[in-house]
């Protein structure tokens, strides 16, 4: 199908420009502070994503302190089981996601009540009869129920308890969701106790969830390409190509040709390239490897020329910048990555190994630029060990 108009030339340092200022991280707590600071950050993310490794933080706490330099874990909380703004459900991972949004995830809550999970194939009707009977009693966690005959597990990561892979399966189903959270402890309770709901809100129909992913990579990434849009998730490329195609059509997205994507497409919002400034160039961030901003490593490498690695699972001769190693962010660049640890009984962050990458190599600008990271790691120190 021919393009409605030829596509927009745009740099990689452009490129940069527009994604960090679409991801909120050129600029000091976009967001303001508190339970209200979290609900902001995630609605506007879209997601956060939730990972249990805990070498430091784990990563949602860790990805919402990037963005709200006054944040503490409570906010989260509140946000979660108070103020009910963000609930958790699988994206491309399992994250928190605004509570708004949830009519579009009901279809797939829908289905795998219809269908099951494979991940979740042998849980029995008699399983799923004891959670829910204990569950419709009163929130509960899995260490409420202490009468399970523990059985092999089917995967790595799945529990030897019945009753929990029951509850995991009644969530993807959408009967009960996750009220709190206590570190990684998980509180089951009747979603629609949780939430208040008389009925369910209505499910969005297959369009609406092809618009919804669409409008959230373009508020979240500025830039889009079929493959950021739709990341783990190759089965709704078809639809979401027709639904950029016609929004091209309408003038309300530009085609861009990226400097170095070669043939892949990329698209945006004809405001989006309309935007002046380059941020602050003093801000430093020290990411998570789960950042929306690194996740998503070929666009990562493409934009910002730094492939993250992710080593936690590889060989340990193998790796080369540590196991939990972070991205350091300055001003527009990726210029190191710091491979850290966080010794809680002894109250201190460790340095386990520092990695130029990037500009960051160069030996002119390295002085300075690791004094200002330094200054930022203090921060961060301060921020894991906090209660």
């Amino acid at each position: 199908m021919p393009r409605a108009t030829e596509p927009v030339s745009l740099s990689k340092t452009r490129a940069r420009h527009v994604w960090l200022r679409a991801q909120r991280l050129d600029t000091t707590a976009p967001f303001g502070e508190g339970a209200s600071a979290v609900a902001a950050a995630v609605d506007h993310l879209g997601y956060v994503q939730i990972d249990t490794i805990n070498v430091i933080e784990r990563c949602h706490h860790h990805i919402l302190f990037t963005r709200i330099p006054d944040y503490r874990r409570a906010d989260l909380k509140q946000a979660q089981s108070a103020d009910k703004s963000v609930f958790e459900y699988w994206t491309h991972a399992l994250s928190y996601i605004p509570s708004k949004d949830i009519g579009y995830f009901l279809p797939a809550m829908k289905a795998h009540k219809r269908d099951g999970h494979k991940w979740f194939a042998s849980v029995t009707p008699a399983d799923t009869r004891k959670v829910m009977r204990l569950v419709r009693s009163g929130p509960l966690t899995i260490r409420d129920i202490d009468d399970d005959v523990l059985t092999e597990k089917e995967h790595l990561w799945q529990s030897r308890k019945p009753s929990k892979r029951a509850l995991q399966l009644a969530f993807y189903g959408g009967a009960v969701t996750i009220s709190e959270r206590n570190g990684m402890l998980k509180t089951y309770e009747l979603t629609s106790r949780h939430f208040g709901w008389d009925r369910p809100p209505k499910a969005a129909s297959a369009s609406d969830g092809i618009t919804y992913l669409l409008d959230r990579a373009l508020r979240a990434q500025g830039i889009v390409s079929l493959d950021s849009i739709c990341h783990l998730d190759a089965p709704s490329k078809k639809a979401v190509r027709r639904l950029i195609d016609a929004r091209l059509r309408r003038k309300e997205l530009v085609a861009i040709a990226l400097e170095g994507a070669g043939k892949q497409e990329h698209w945006a919002r004809p405001e989006v390239l309309e935007q002046t400034g380059e941020g602050d160039p003093g801000l430093v961030h020290i990411l998570s490897p789960f950042d929306p901003l690194i996740i998503q490593r070929r666009r990562t490498e493409l934009i910002f020329g730094y492939g993250h690695r992710f080593e936690a699972y590889v060989p340990k001769e193998k790796r080369l910048f540590g196991y939990f190693a972070l991205p350091v962010l300055v001003g527009d660049d990726i210029v190191a990555a710091l491979d850290l640890k966080t010794d809680r009984q002894n109250r201190k962050l460790l340095m386990q190994k520092w990695s130029w990458v990037g500009n960051g190599k160069k030996q002119a600008s390295r002085k300075e630029l690791k004094r200002r990271i330094e200054e930022e790691l203090d921060r961060f120190e301060q921020f894991q060990l906090a209660e």
